[in-house]
């Protein structure tokens, strides 16, 4: 058996994260594999002596950096872990991101080639039954500019990027990058703005000509989805329900989807208020019609539109299913069988 095939985990763990990324201080090594620096200097000596060109400077500004053209052994992937990349990937093709169905079924066949032999099968038949049907009307993110913003945020980056924003047009950003995140299909970057001093969400989709400034900054720690959700929370939008609903505030959180997410406030254990805001009325029909069928709720508040749109829907909804009669049943079976 040659010196490669008995490299432990450890190590593997080391060359995984010098390829990751362009370089790294002996600091940030040990800390994620969870052991001193002089333990990273000797398995760094391993490296080399394994022919792995790993080059280091000494410093305060020192670090480690994998040569180019390295190659490395075949993915050290469990059973569990290769079943997960191959359902990511065909994932991957339905998403929002333009071009990824093509590109991610090439990643899997590549994939398999460079697994251990007994776990080739499993991925090649989850690649051969599995798909994932695209979202009909998702914005399209170009994977060139997903996979630079990636870059910058894992590299505590500065990046620069012209942004076409809903009511300001096309502005030119410098951000502090700190993660991408994705909800509903759709694609976002969470950044800080020095430049106005606060935290900001960016589309992914409108972001456009992105260039690395190339100067690093101190990552700011923040959560990000749970940032994220609070912000479409409390974003007011131009159309706005206010509602009182007989259920609990446990059952009405229940039925929230997609980025709107209402704001609930308990009135006591059977029944709260909640309020909804959104672009357009289409949005907030989803939400109400999700609540009716917890209990009786009022309507304390609704911009005109919302309003109207919600009561005509609601009239022809009634007409529509008010001659259903005894095919009824026969529908809800038809439904079962779908779910």
């Amino acid at each position: 058996m040659s010196a490669r095939k008995e490299m432990p985990g450890r190590m593997l763990r080391l060359l995984s994260l010098l390829q990751s990324r362009r370089e790294w201080s002996g600091h940030e090594l040990a800390d994620r594999l969870g052991v001193t620096e002089r333990t990273v200097r000797r398995d760094v000596e391993r490296l080399r002596s394994l022919d792995y060109p790993v080059t280091g400077t000494t410093g305060t500004a020192g670090g480690y950096r994998l040569g180019s053209g390295t190659h490395l052994p075949p993915l050290q992937l469990d059973d569990e872990e290769a079943i997960a990349v191959a359902l990511g990937l065909v994932g991957a093709a339905g998403g929002g991101v333009s071009g990824m169905a093509e590109s991610s079924m090439s990643a899997l066949a590549k994939l398999e080639q460079v697994l251990p032999v007994r776990l080739r099968p499993q991925l090649a038949a989850v690649g051969s039954v599995a798909e994932a049907i695209p979202r009909p009307g998702v914005p399209q993110v170009d994977p060139g500019v997903l996979a630079v913003l990636a870059r910058c945020c894992r590299n505590h980056e500065i990046v620069a990027f012209d942004y076409h924003g809903r009511q300001r047009g096309t502005t030119r950003r410098r951000v502090e990058p700190h993660q991408l995140l994705t909800l509903s299909w759709r694609w976002y970057l969470l950044a800080f703005d020095p430049e106005r001093d606060d935290w900001r969400i960016f589309r992914v989709d409108r972001i456009a000509s992105v260039t690395p400034v190339l100067h690093r900054f101190t990552p700011r720690v923040l959560d990000g989805p749970s940032y994220l959700l609070e912000s479409f929370v409390s974003a007011q939008y131009e159309h706005t329900v206010v509602l009182t609903v007989e259920a609990s505030s446990v059952d009405v959180t229940s039925t929230f989807e997609g980025v709107v997410r209402g704001i609930v406030e308990p009135l006591s254990p059977s029944s709260c208020k909640v309020r909804f805001s959104a672009d357009t009325p289409a949005l907030l029909l989803t939400q109400v019609a999700a609540i009716a069928h917890l209990g009786p709720f009022t309507v304390d508040q609704a911009t005109p539109e919302t309003a109207a749109l919600i009561t005509s829907a609601g009239e022809r909804l009634a007409q529509a299913f008010a001659g259903l009669g005894n095919n009824q049943a026969d529908a809800e079976g038809q439904y079962a069988d779908r779910q």
